[in-house]
């Protein structure tokens, strides 16, 4: 599923010039990478090692950190360049979609996390949180565009409060904490 929304997401946000549907859609390969985490994480030998937890908290940081530089800097660039993204239907389809699906994926890692006692799996969750309220940020974002022609900032800014959110969230995970989301 994650792969599917983000090859359709980064299909749409580039071909409407959307930085954050593109930032949303590029999280997918972080949110990726983080269940790779986790899945090394509780394989083989590593099941019951807090090195191999320590390690696998820090890839999911990592994960967090992947696209964050790339979406400020097209933020900033569209932000400067006054560049007035698209509306795109299948774009708001793909994350009124992400909207109602991640939360319940969210939660149900945040609570297996906890069952396992595993912060790199309660950290997959966050980023199934985060993925969510991406899509909310972004959806507003696709649909303000038609709607308000003065509003052409909106999908930047949203471009960099995913930036800043990735790293901020990186940097607890990187620390050990997890999100209380």
């Amino acid at each position: 599923m994650v792969l599917i929304e983000g090859v359709i997401g980064l299909w749409q946000g580039l071909a409407v010039g959307s930085v954050a549907l593109t930032g949303w859609a590029l999280g997918g390969g972080s949110e990726a990478l983080a269940s790779a985490m986790v899945v090394w994480r509780f394989t083989g030998a590593r099941t019951q090692s807090h090195t191999a937890e320590r390690r696998a908290q820090r890839g999911v940081a990592v994960s967090f950190w992947l696209t964050a530089p790339y979406i400020a800097a097209e933020s900033i660039r569209h932000l400067t360049n006054e560049h007035h993204a698209e509306t795109s239907v299948i774009g708001i389809g793909l994350t009124a979609v992400g909207l109602v699906l991640m939360p319940v994926l969210g939660w149900a890692n945040h609570q297996l996390g906890a069952r396992l006692d595993s912060g790199a799996t309660e950290g997959e969750g966050t980023q199934n949180y985060l993925c969510a309220t991406q899509a909310a940020g972004v959806l507003i974002g696709l649909a303000i565009t038609p709607l308000w022609s003065g509003g052409w900032w909106f999908d930047p800014a949203i471009g960099l409060a995913i930036a800043g959110i990735a790293v901020w969230q990186g940097i607890r995970c990187w620390d050990g904490h997890t999100c209380g989301c």
